[in-house]
């Protein structure tokens, strides 16, 4: 097990699968075409560092459910370098769509290790989000 800490605590755990939701800093909400960038980054990573279970692109927040895949030493890839991925480059070819600068997600993301009868309940939630205009996979 490994913690961390920014603002939030984070724990990490070898093979867990995580519910993570983030949101978006000081802007109204993401558009559509927005939305499609930042799946398209999710996506990226699934088979990189994340095995992708399901993720939805609302117009003010993305959630996640994900199991962390191992570097090539053999340790999973943490949680920072996985929203770095993902924030990171969403952020950038967002503001570039919108022709804006600055900060596009807060800093903090906000996750939980699935544990026993939890994986299905976040899996049905991340659909039912689907209908209230999101993407998702």
């Amino acid at each position: 097990m490994h913690f961390y800490r920014r603002n939030l605590p984070h724990i990490e755990e070898f093979d867990a699968t995580y519910f993570v939701t983030f949101r978006v800093w000081k802007y109204p909400y993401l558009p559509p075409a927005a939305r499609s960038i930042a799946l398209h980054h999710c996506l990226f990573e699934n088979g990189r560092r994340i095995e992708l279970h399901a993720c939805v692109i609302m117009p003010t927040h993305v959630h996640l459910l994900f199991t962390a895949l191992e570097d090539e030493c053999g340790y999973p890839f943490s949680l920072a370098a996985i929203m770095k991925g993902i924030k990171g480059v969403s952020a950038r070819n967002i503001n570039r769509l919108l022709n804006r600068r600055g900060q596009l997600w807060q800093d903090e993301s906000f996750d939980r290790i699935m544990r026993a009868g939890e994986f299905q309940d976040k899996l049905e939630y991340i659909i039912a989000n689907r209908n209230q205009c999101g993407s998702y996979v």
